[in-house]
C-alpha cells in the first residue's frame, strides 16, 4: 500500500477550510460512538515500550470474554487507529488490539522520525511478538486472533508460520503473496487498465520501471502502488471515502496527523524492497492454525486470483478464503459489516471451540 494513501491527500486540502465546523460535529458524534460502558468493556489506548521505544496500542472491546482480535496494520507506515468508528461494530464480538507499529501513526508522532530506531521487516516481526505476548498477559489470554492487513500481512504470514502457539487462527485481508517475481498478473492488468484510460503518462511510468520488482528502488514501489490503486475505481474511492476521511474525522486526530501519515509512508518505505526475494510458497504453505483470507474482489494491488491459489495450497486444521463483492483494495474497511460477517460466521465458532467449518 505504500505511497497510495499519499495520492489522494490532496482530495481533502481544498474543502478544509470551510469544514471544520461539521469535521467537529462529526468527531463529537464519532467519541459518541466509540464509548464502551459495559461493566465487563475495555477501553485503553495509550503508550508501551515496545522494542526499545514508546509505541501506540488500543484496546478496545465490550465483553474481556470476547476472543481477542490482533490487528496487523498495513502501509508500510499507515495506521489502522482512525478506522474505529467504521469498525466499532467489531468490538461487540471481539475484543480488538489495534497498534501504531515503529513508523507509523502516533508511535512516529510520539518521538518522531528520529527516534523510531532500526525499520526492517525483522524488527517489526520482533515487535509484533512482543505486542502479543503483551496482549497475552494484559488480557489474560492463552492465544489471540491474528489479522493482517495489506503490507502487514507479509509480516503476519511469518508470525503465523513461526508463532503458532501464541495465535487462535490467522485472517488474512488485502492478502500481499509474494512468490519471488513469478507472477506478473497485476503488474498487466494495471498496463491494461491504463491504455484502456487512455493515462499515457501514467502507463508510461509503469513501463520505465520494469517487469521486475525485485529491481525497484523505494520510490519506485511507491510510484507502482500510487498508479495501481488511483487506476481502480473501487480502491480510489476507498482512499478518500474510507482512509482519508476516516483521519479527517477521528476523534482521536488532528490535522497535524495528516502530515504523520506521509510521513510515515515515506519513512516506512525503506522495508519495501527487502521483500523483492520473498517466496511465500517456498517458505512453507503448512501451518499449524487455522487458517483464512477474506480479499476484495477487485483488489487491484493482491490480486484474489493469487491470494486463492496460496490458500488452495495451504495445509492446515481448517482453512477457507472468501471474497467481499465489489471490493477493491481495503476491503475490510470499506465493506466492515461484510467483514465481520465472515469473521462470526467462519473465524468465530473455531475460536471459541464451537462446530467449526469444514477444512478444505
Amino acid at each position: 500500500m505504500i505511497g497510495i494513501v499519499l495520492a489522494a491527500s490532496a482530495a481533502l486540502a481544498a474543502p478544509v477550510a470551510g469544514l471544520l465546523g461539521h469535521r467537529r460535529v462529526k468527531q463529537l458524534r464519532n467519541a459518541g460512538l466509540m464509548r464502551i460502558d459495559r461493566p465487563n468493556g475495555i477501553d485503553e489506548q495509550g503508550f508501551v515500550r515496545i522494542g526499545g521505544i514508546e509505541q501506540w496500542i488500543s484496546v478496545r472491546g465490550e465483553d474481556l470474554a470476547n476472543p481477542v482480535l490482533l490487528e496487523i496494520h498495513g502501509g508500510p507506515g499507515s495506521s489502522n487507529a482512525a478506522f474505529g468508528p467504521r469498525t466499532r461494530a467489531w468490538e461487540k464480538h471481539f475484543t480488538v488490539v489495534r497498534w501504531d507499529q515503529r513508523g507509523a501513526g502516533k508511535t512516529l508522532a510520539r518521538s518522531g522520525a528520529e527516534g523510531q530506531g532500526e525499520l526492517s521487516i525483522a524488527r517489526l516481526h520482533e515487535d509484533a511478538v512482543e505486542v502479543t505476548e503483551y496482549v497475552r498477559t494484559r488480557l489474560g489470554v492463552e492465544r489471540v486472533v491474528l489479522t493482517a492487513h495489506s503490507f502487514g500481512s507479509v509480516i503476519g504470514l511469518r508470525l503465523a508460520r513461526q508463532r503458532p502457539d501464541l495465535f487462535s487462527a490467522y485472517v488474512g485481508t488485502d492478502q500481499n503473496l509474494l512468490d519471488g517475481g513469478r507472477d506478473r498478473s497485476a503488474h498487466h492488468a494495471l498496463l491494461d487498465r491504463l491504455r484502456t484510460a487512455g493515462k499515457r503518462k501514467d502507463l508510461a511510468a509503469v513501463e520505465r520501471l520494469g517487469t521486475d520488482p525485485g529491481t525497484w528502488t523505494a520510490e519506485q514501489y511507491s510510484t507502482y502502488a500510487r498508479i495501481t490503486a488511483t487506476s481502480e475505481p473501487r480502491t480510489a474511492d476507498a482512499l478518500k471515502r474510507v482512509v482519508l476521511a476516516s483521519l479527517w474525522f477521528s476523534p482521536l486526530h488532528g490535522l497535524r496527523d495528516f502530515g504523520v501519515l506521509g510521513e510515515g509512508m515515506k519513512l516506512s518505505a525503506q522495508i519495501v524492497p527487502e521483500t523483492a526475494g520473498y517466496d511465500d510458497w517456498a517458505d512453507g504453505t503448512v501451518f499449524d492454525l487455522p487458517f483464512f483470507v477474506f480479499q476484495g474482489e477487485h483488489d487491484p494491488y493482491t490480486p484474489p486470483a493469487l491470494a486463492r491459489r496460496f490458500v488452495a495450497d495451504v495445509q492446515a486444521p481448517v482453512k477457507d478464503f472468501a471474497l467481499i463483492p465489489d471490493a477493491g483494495h481495503f476491503a475490510a474497511f470499506r465493506y466492515p459489516d461484510r467483514f465481520l460477517e465472515l469473521m462470526l460466521a467462519k473465524v468465530r465458532p473455531v475460536v471459541t471451540d464451537r462446530r467449526p467449518v469444514a477444512a478444505r
